[in-house]
C-alpha cells in the first residue's frame, strides 16, 4: 500500500498532447482536447473580414466551431495542407474551437522536474502564452497555455466571428 502512495506521489505530472508546427514540437494540456480530426477544407465556411489565421467555421455535430490555423497565426514561412494536417478540437471554458497543426505525434506525461520556465525573448509566440519548456528523452517541447492564447484579446475575434 505504501508503495502505491509513493508511486502516485512520484507520478505527479501533467499530460500533454504533442503536435508539430514546422520543425518545432508543442504541447498543450490533454484535458483541453476534445478530439482530433483530419483537415478538410471543403467542410469549412469562410467568414468575411476576419484575420487570415481564422480559416472559417465548421459544423461539428450541430455546434458551429471556429477553426484557427496556428501555422498562419505563428507566421510560419510555408503552410502546406497534406494528409498529416489535422484539426485539434479543443473545449476551452465551455467554447469549442479547432486549431490546425502540421500533425500530432503523441501524448506525454511531464513531471514538474521536466518543465522549465519559458525564457524571455522576442518570439513570434509571446511568452505570456507559454507555460514553459518541457524536456523528455532529449526532445524540447514548447508548452502552450492554449486557453490563454485562444481567449486573448486578438483571438477574441474567434468568438465574434462564430456568433
Amino acid at each position: 500500500m505504501e508503495n502505491k502512495v509513493k508511486q502516485a506521489a512520484e507520478g505527479e505530472g501533467q499530460e500533454f498532447l504533442v503536435f508539430t508546427l514546422g520543425s518545432e514540437e508543442y504541447g498543450i494540456d490533454i484535458l483541453k482536447v476534445q478530439e482530433i480530426r483530419g483537415y478538410d477544407a471543403n467542410a469549412l465556411t469562410r467568414i468575411a473580414n476576419v484575420p487570415e489565421f481564422i480559416k472559417g467555421v465548421t459544423n461539428l455535430r450541430g455546434v458551429i466551431v471556429p477553426i484557427v490555423d496556428l501555422r498562419v497565426k505563428f507566421r510560419m514561412s510555408s503552410v502546406e495542407y497534406n494528409q498529416q494536417t489535422v484539426v485539434i478540437i479543443l473545449n476551452l471554458a465551455g467554447r469549442v474551437v479547432g486549431i490546425v497543426v502540421d500533425g500530432v505525434s503523441d501524448v506525454l506525461m511531464l513531471g514538474g522536474e521536466q518543465i522549465r520556465p519559458a525564457p524571455e525573448f522576442g518570439s513570434v509566440l509571446s511568452t505570456e502564452y507559454l507555460t514553459g519548456l518541457g524536456t523528455v528523452d532529449g526532445r524540447m517541447l514548447i508548452l502552450v497555455d492554449i486557453e490563454k492564447l485562444m481567449t486573448s484579446d486578438e483571438m477574441a475575434l474567434v468568438e465574434r466571428a462564430a456568433a
